[in-house]
């Protein structure tokens, strides 16, 4: 997902951490290739599971248990980009 580094605890300097471990470009293909299988298996019931969790999202419910059921059916990034759609992006001040 990410690397991360932190602060220390007196402000500097920034900790890297001691290994990164990269993915093989099989894993990395395999991992694609579960996506797609799973978003081909529920492509029915994936667009009902994210126009409920859209709907939650802007009613200002709830949406824990939505989103514990929608994941059931629908990859992260399916989820992330329903979400954007209602909700927008958050852009950080730079």
């Amino acid at each position: 997902i990410g690397v991360n580094t932190f602060l220390g605890k007196d402000g500097s300097p920034t900790v890297l951490p001691g290994e990164v471990i990269r993915a093989t470009r099989e894993e990395k293909e395999a991992q694609i290739e579960t996506c797609r299988n799973q978003q081909k298996a529920w492509s029915e019931k994936s667009g009902d599971m994210l126009s409920r969790l859209q709907r939650k999202a802007v009613e200002n419910k709830n949406t824990f248990e939505e989103l514990m059921e929608t994941t059931k059916f629908c990859t992260l990034g399916q989820i992330t980009n329903a979400l954007y759609e209602v909700g927008g992006q958050y852009r950080r001040n730079m």
